[in-house]
């Protein structure tokens, strides 16, 4: 194998498939990145059997030569050290070349590189996935979709399923939804699609972070593809596949109220900023919990305690509350994850109770929710 490439290109494409490559893994070939040079361009592949990124470079596009290939072959190359190289390199172009025994030559301006590869057909293959039933979802709303939901997963493995974000889709609508056991998110957007058919399925919240990261802002459109244990997101240059969680995820419709006692509607950057410095005092005790409190008919209270530290008391007006008095405590952290996540220069928040949990909304807006846990303060 030997072939020419631009610098920039393959750093680029180096960067995207190493946020597959685990350290950590039994198989050790796959701390490797698979490249394979064939005459309508450069692919590179890194996968840790959860998450495989697959990343194209055409020799051209555009009428702008990339890369030249002198000979088609395929090698496996330590990310680690080949990814470090490639960064550090001097010139803007590089050329890489395969030798007996996999020894591989990376060469730019006056540097030279010796490093030894592995045979790329020990590397697993990547799953096949039938390219029907697709659906296709702008690339700017789905990387807000994964933002407004997937920071309320759950980190613990007690259990596994809530460590993932369902996504469900029927008739055109896709519904994500992530929850913890403290608070849950929930986003629906209309999407393109050719099939009828429905799918529940749950993508691991590290799986979907990781995405969101290497999607391209100008890219238009994402497909997906969803199979009975693995999903696929491909752009035009990048295939990013992913494991799905086992399991049935909790039905959360139950969960969320459909009546309230309390409703209030206010500014969410005071909110956001009031919740912010209440918590500072919060910090140091037990979860970091703020307390708020309606005052008449306009102003909400927010305070926090922490007997050894002191306390700190803010008042908020509001656009009008109705409804029943109310004293609430939460926690400071879930609340501000919550407002930071809906986009809206108001937002409207419905209590049923002391004890009961609450929505945060966005007014007339239907697409987008929050569930926070209230915490019992004595």
């Amino acid at each position: 194998m030997k072939f020419v490439i631009q610098k920039d290109k393959l750093v680029q494409s180096v960067q995207d498939v190493m946020k597959a490559v685990s350290s950590r893994t039994t198989i050790p070939i796959l701390t490797g990145i698979k490249i394979v040079a064939s005459d309508e361009g450069i692919t590179l592949t890194g996968s840790d059997s959860d998450i495989s990124i697959e990343s194209f470079i055409p020799v051209e596009e555009n009428d702008q030569q990339y890369a030249e290939i002198i000979q088609t072959g395929s090698i496996v190359l330590q990310a680690r050290f080949f990814s470090e190289i490639v960064k550090k390199l001097p010139k803007d172009q590089v050329e890489i070349e395969v030798n007996n025994h996999y020894l591989t030559v990376i060469r730019s301006g006056n540097a030279e590189f010796n490093l030894n590869g592995l045979d790329a057909e020990e590397y697993p293959r990547l799953p096949v996935i039938e390219q029907q039933n697709v659906f296709k979802i702008p690339t700017d709303l789905l990387k807000a979709m994964i933002r407004q939901t997937v920071f309320a997963v759950s980190t613990s493995e007690t259990r596994p399923i809530l460590t993932g974000v369902n996504w469900r889709l029927e008739q055109s609508e896709l519904t994500c939804i992530a929850t913890d056991s403290h608070r849950l998110a929930l986003r629906k957007a209309k999407v393109e699609t050719d099939t009828n058919d429905t799918y529940n399925v749950v993508i691991p919240g590290k799986s979907l972070n990781e995405l969101s990261k290497i999607l391209d802002d100008n890219e238009e459109l994402v497909e997906i593809v969803i199979t009975e244990n693995q999903v696929l997101f491909k752009t035009k240059h990048l295939l990013f596949f992913s494991r799905l969680l086992d399991g049935n995820y909790p039905d959360t419709s139950r969960l969320i109220p459909t009546e309230s006692k309390t409703d209030l509607t206010v500014n969410t950057k005071e909110l956001l900023q009031a919740i912010d410095r209440a918590s500072l005092l919060a910090r140091e005790g037990r979860n970091n919990v703020v307390k708020f409190a309606t005052v008449g008919n306009e102003k909400v209270e927010i305070s926090s305690n922490s007997p050894e530290i002191g306390k700190v008391i803010e008042e908020i007006t509001t656009e009008g509350i109705q409804g029943e008095e109310l004293k609430i405590s939460f926690s400071a952290k879930y609340m501000m994850d919550a407002l930071k996540a809906l986009e809206g220069n108001e937002i409207q928040i419905s209590f049923t109770g002391a004890m009961r949990p609450f929505l945060i909304r966005i007014p007339e807006d239907e697409t987008i929710l929050q569930l926070i846990l209230p915490v019992r303060t004595y």
